[in-house]
């Protein structure tokens, strides 16, 4: 008998285990983070399974680099974005990026990095920010600013 109960206990919860990963329980939120939308999403990809990666930045080549303009020195890679952004620019002597913002879409400061005179490209993590829009403001020591709009 109590050889019986250990197989039923084992089977149960692994059956129980293979159930898991198909179902996920969603939410959606307003621009205020009010819960709009609640539900069941049937065979979903856990959130805990294995994420596709992006290239990883060593392996970035120069083609791989998104910009506004051919001629432009700023460039990022990915859009839209999953975990990571990846933004490089060239230094010119006379003009540098001094610090760079991240906005919410609704104008919010999420974060801020200064003291880049010296530096040439930034990595910024996105993994715990809502799907959305962003804007990434990039400030020279001239105070000439360029805007970046990063989807997620």
């Amino acid at each position: 008998m109590r050889n019986y109960l250990l197989l039923l206990f084992l089977g149960f919860s692994l059956f129980a285990k293979a159930q898991a990963p198909s179902n996920k329980l969603v939410f959606e939120y307003d621009g205020a983070g009010n819960q709009v939308k609640r539900y069941l999403c049937l065979g979903c990809p856990s959130t805990t399974g294995k994420k596709a990666n992006p290239k990883e930045i060593i392996a970035l080549k120069e083609e791989d680099l998104q910009k506004f303009f051919q001629e432009d020195v700023i460039s990022y890679y990915p859009n839209p974005v999953k975990e990571e952004l990846y933004l490089k620019w060239e230094l010119i002597a006379d003009k540098t990026v001094t610090s760079i913002y991240l906005y919410d879409i609704n104008g919010r400061v999420l974060k801020t990095y200064d003291n880049l005179d010296k530096a040439n490209n930034l990595n910024i993590l996105f993994f715990n920010y809502p799907t959305g829009t962003y804007l990434i403001v990039l400030i020279y020591n001239d105070g000439e600013q360029k805007t970046i709009k990063i989807v997620k």
